[in-house]
């Protein structure tokens, strides 16, 4: 992390690395800074959460939070490249990467330097049946089985790509915005009327039905299967039928924010699995959001093939 303060390093965060950050140690900088006033926090949930917890104590004029959505980070910055040296193997070597993230059409986005023109990056697309089963042992960090704030709730404004159509890249993806208050609505406008920003006509919408695949990607899920008692798979599909079951997934599964709702809910059902599994049922009532809850028991009231695994793992306690 960064104390940004021109427009150049602003743009040096550019870039998703989903790997954990100490995001608010740069807020040490700022008891020897007191030509600092205004402050534009920028963090996932976790990070928001505790900088939430502690911006009284900065003695500044304006706070600004602007967040992502987030879910499964990388411990480090090292499990995050190991992620990505295991899973594409030598097509990055010597690739300088930009960003990478995990897309609507269920592939993996790299976006590189492939060393010949800077400003058009190029891209390595991996469907996600086809990553080894074990990646997610190193490139989840522990604590991201735990969180329940994939919507970073505390920003004041949350921009994410999930409940947005699919473009051809990464950088001409159309992104969606949520706006939590009024304080947010100035940034959006600020945004918009400095030319930073485009609107576009429509609100976000979706189509599909979403809960199905949920239930089913939590159910085959590799960490889910070792909570279970299973042995969770070392290898992924072969890259043909990986395409293959990435096109029909993405053809006949939800879309827009239909597809947000689908990937909150893998993640809420997943980790309550995982709450319960380490805390038992009354740490995992306790101390899961009330609004998480209310999905989680939505699905054990009308979806068998969850209430067994939930099942399954409160009985090994």
């Amino acid at each position: 992390p960064i104390l940004a303060r021109t427009v150049d390093d602003v743009l040096k965060g550019r870039g998703v690395k989903p790997a954990l950050a100490p995001s608010l140690a740069v807020l040490d900088e700022l008891k020897d800074s007191t030509d600092i006033k205004k402050l534009l926090f920028c963090g996932v949930g976790c990070a928001v959460q505790a900088f939430r917890a502690i911006q009284h104590e900065l003695q500044l004029d304006e706070v600004y939070v602007l967040g992502t959505n987030c879910a499964d980070n990388s411990p480090t910055p090292e499990a995050a490249k190991k992620f990505l040296s295991r899973s594409f193997k030598d097509k990055l070597d010597g690739k300088r990467v930009r960003g990478y993230e995990f897309m609507q059409d269920f592939k993996v986005h790299v976006k590189y330097d492939d060393g010949t023109d800077q400003s058009q990056p190029s891209y390595e697309r991996l469907p996600y049946f086809s990553l080894q089963g074990d990646v997610a042992e190193f490139a989840i960090a522990k604590s991201c089985l735990a969180c329940f704030d994939y919507t970073n709730a505390l920003a004041d404004v949350v921009v994410g790509y999930m409940g947005a159509p699919l473009d051809s890249s990464m950088d001409t993806s159309s992104q969606t915005i949520t706006v939590r208050n009024k304080k947010g609505e100035r940034m959006l406008k600020c945004a918009v009327e400095s030319d930073r920003l485009q609107l576009g006509p429509d609100a976000a919408s979706g189509s599909g039905s979403h809960e199905k695949f949920a239930s089913t990607t939590v159910s085959s899920d590799n960490i889910v299967q070792k909570m279970a008692g299973g042995e969770m798979k070392s290898e992924g599909m072969p890259r043909l039928l990986g395409e293959v079951m990435a096109g029909i997934m993405t053809a006949a599964g939800p879309k827009g924010v239909n597809f947000a709702r689908y990937s909150l809910d893998y993640h809420i059902l997943r980790n309550y699995l995982h709450v319960l599994d380490v805390w038992g049922e009354h740490g995992a009532n306790n101390m899961i959001p009330a609004y998480s809850l209310e999905i989680v028991k939505k699905y054990l009231d009308t979806d068998e093939s969850f209430r067994a695994l939930a099942e399954k793992i409160k009985s090994k306690r």
